[in-house]
């Protein structure tokens, strides 16, 4: 028997892919830069007069910029799991984009402000037709009127069993907090779904 002990290498963390959703200047960007260990990658663009009656910025008036194609950032969540998170633009029009954004998505994340709550719709109606999980976060923006959990759930329309959180996207602990949902969400499910599936869950992982 060698005198040298076996290296065994240490697990590595499953790379995983999510994506941050919700409608215009609802502060996807703020989420993942908030918690990125990584310098985030951000495609916005300045605002011009070609947005007017476009882009409705009565509750942001010192709203600039917008993200035109995806915001990323990466967060190292714990010894398991590393997630790579992919921020969609905003704007209805840019929705074309959101395929591939969410192309091999784990699961999604909602963000939600209050003042505009009709913003949601047609990203929860993405969502919902492409089965993929997903956590509503309520954005707490200064001056927005605070609402129950069951409040926003019949706004929104989504189902009993779909989580709903309130957080600020700016704080790296409250966003850490959404994050930790969704994971436990999606694995959920998927238990639920696959109880009976020995092999292994290689959908999971992104390239």
């Amino acid at each position: 028997m060698s005198g040298h002990s076996e290296h065994v290498p240490a697990a590595c963390p499953l790379p995983v892919k999510i994506v941050v959703s919700g409608g215009f200047g609802v502060g996807k960007t703020t989420f993942i830069g908030a918690i990125s260990e990584i310098e985030p990658l951000t495609t916005e663009a300045a605002m011009t007069e070609v947005s007017v009656g476009i882009d409705d910025i009565a509750v942001l008036p010192d709203k600039s910029t917008t993200t035109v194609a995806f915001d990323f950032g990466r967060i190292t969540l714990d010894r398991s799991y590393v997630l790579y998170m992919f921020g969609t633009p905003g704007q209805e029009r840019f929705s074309f984009l959101w395929d591939d954004v969410s192309d091999g998505a784990l699961g999604a994340i909602l963000l939600v402000d209050t003042r505009r709550i009709e913003d949601c719709y047609p990203v929860i109606d993405y969502f919902e037709e492409r089965g993929m999980p997903f956590v509503v976060a309520v954005n707490t923006f200064q001056g927005a009127d605070r609402f129950e959990t069951e409040e926003v759930r019949e706004a929104l329309g989504v189902s009993a069993d779909t989580t709903i959180v309130h957080c600020d996207a700016r704080k790296r602990a409250s966003v850490k907090g959404v994050l930790v949902e969704l994971i436990e969400n999606v694995l959920l499910q998927h238990d639920s779904r696959h109880s009976s599936d020995t092999a292994a869950p290689e959908r999971l992982v992104t390239g």
